[in-house]
């Protein structure tokens, strides 16, 4: 009897649905956010993607992962003999977010020296690509992710 009585109500809610008038697609899905263009163009088209020789005694890697969201992220900079960041890569599973954040950081790091690299914040990543709050994180891994071993480096 109870499924009997289960029938009759999906049949009867089917039938409310297509009585009521329809509503278009994208009015019933949920509602689309929207990324900045700088974020869309660091995402579609990112800079530096790849990985350097790790075992180059002028390259440093750092590795970062965010079980929370399950972004992961790998960055290498190769330092010259003058100690400035002559290349900088990254490899990065994650939102659009991560990628653009990773890609602008590679862009912005190389030239540097290690410790003006490592001045750059995470909140300058999200403002240059106008991050809403709910994805400052993600600007903050591909900073932290910096080899900090470079310091010892001459």
């Amino acid at each position: 009897m109870a499924a009997a009585g289960a029938g009759r109500l999906r049949r009867a809610a089917s039938a409310l649905l297509l009585r009521s008038p329809r509503l278009p697609a994208r009015e019933l899905s949920a509602p689309a956010r929207l990324y900045h263009k700088k974020v869309v163009d660091h995402y579609e088209n990112p800079r530096n993607v790849g990985s350097l020789d790790k075992t180059s005694k002028n390259v440093g890697t750092g590795l970062v992962g965010a079980p929370a969201c399950g972004d992961v992220m790998k960055l290498q900079i190769q330092v010259d003999e003058k100690g400035k960041i002559v290349d900088a890569r990254f490899k990065t599973f994650g939102c659009g977010s991560a990628i653009a954040s990773s890609s602008l950081a590679t862009e912005w790091v190389k030239g540097k020296t290690v410790e003006e690299a490592l001045t750059i914040k995470n909140t300058d990543i999200a403002k240059e690509l106008c991050l809403p709050p709910v994805k400052l994180h993600c600007s903050s891994k591909s900073l932290l992710q910096m080899p900090t071993s470079l310091h010892s480096w001459e």
